[in-house]
């Protein structure tokens, strides 16, 4: 019986992975195999989260255009049904019955006469204590302060407060001291005076929440006191402006 003869196995050996016939063949790692297959990473943009933020920002501006368009509407009714006005001022006389300058000191007492007008028929101003405060005109030396105390402004109503401004040997700069003394060598003394307060208003049986105001009257010209005889004012050009401030954080407009 003869044997069967088997012939020999032709399989191929395995090739490389580089292609190169020289190189040693050696078993694919996890990252080759995976790496071939796995397609590579590519982010996709967020537009879900940019969709969001855009829809917010128009709501937020919709939003702010809504209100003021409210607050607008709720002014200009408001002034149609009140008229409402700024409170007016005016100096009625000046007396200087004391204005001393030495090397380092002031010395000074006046009589301020002023008058308020409320010419509002239904709007009633509720005013805090008043700060007076004088000054010269072309060098802004500040020569007294006084106090109006606080006080209900009526509708239709005109009231008139003396003030008494001083200045009790208040020691000031040398920078002063000659504006000072330079501003006494002309025939009258430019003045200026400037009154500080809150206000609100009320209206029926609502207030408003308090706002500051600043009074500026400008355009007084005074002589100083010669011996016994007090000095007098010419208050014929005065203009009295009042300003509504307005603070925000550090700064007031």
């Amino acid at each position: 019986m003869t044997d069967r003869v088997y012939p020999k196995s032709t399989a191929h050996p395995p090739q490389p992975l580089n292609g190169s016939a020289g190189a040693t063949a050696f078993p694919a790692t996890k990252a080759q195999l995976y790496g071939a297959t796995r397609p590579a990473y590519r982010p996709q943009p967020e537009r879900r989260r940019r969709s969001r933020c855009c829809s917010c920002c128009i709501w937020l501006t919709f939003l702010i255009l809504f209100l003021f368009v409210i607050v607008a509407l709720a002014g200009a009714i408001f002034y149609l049904l009140y008229r409402p006005h700024r409170p007016s001022f005016a100096v009625n006389s000046l007396r200087i019955s004391q204005f001393s300058v030495t090397s380092t000191k002031l010395n000074s007492k006046l009589d301020l006469s002023i008058t308020a007008r409320n010419p509002n028929k239904k709007l009633v101003f509720v005013y805090d204590p008043t700060t007076v405060s004088a000054a010269t005109s072309s060098s802004d030396v500040s020569i007294g302060t006084g106090t109006i105390p606080a006080f209900v402004h009526g509708t239709k109503n005109t009231t008139t407060f003396k003030v008494a401004i001083a200045s009790t040997s208040e020691t000031l700069d040398s920078s002063a001291i000659t504006a000072l003394k330079s501003d006494l060598k002309r025939k009258s003394l430019p003045l200026k005076f400037q009154l500080d307060t809150k206000v609100k208003v009320k209206v029926g049986g609502l207030k408003t929440t308090k706002v500051s105001i600043r009074v500026t009257c400008d355009g007084i010209k005074a002589t100083v006191p010669a011996g016994k005889s007090p000095g007098k004012a010419s208050t014929e050009n005065v203009k009295c402006e009042v300003d509504v401030r307005v603070k925000v954080w550090k700064w007031t407009f």
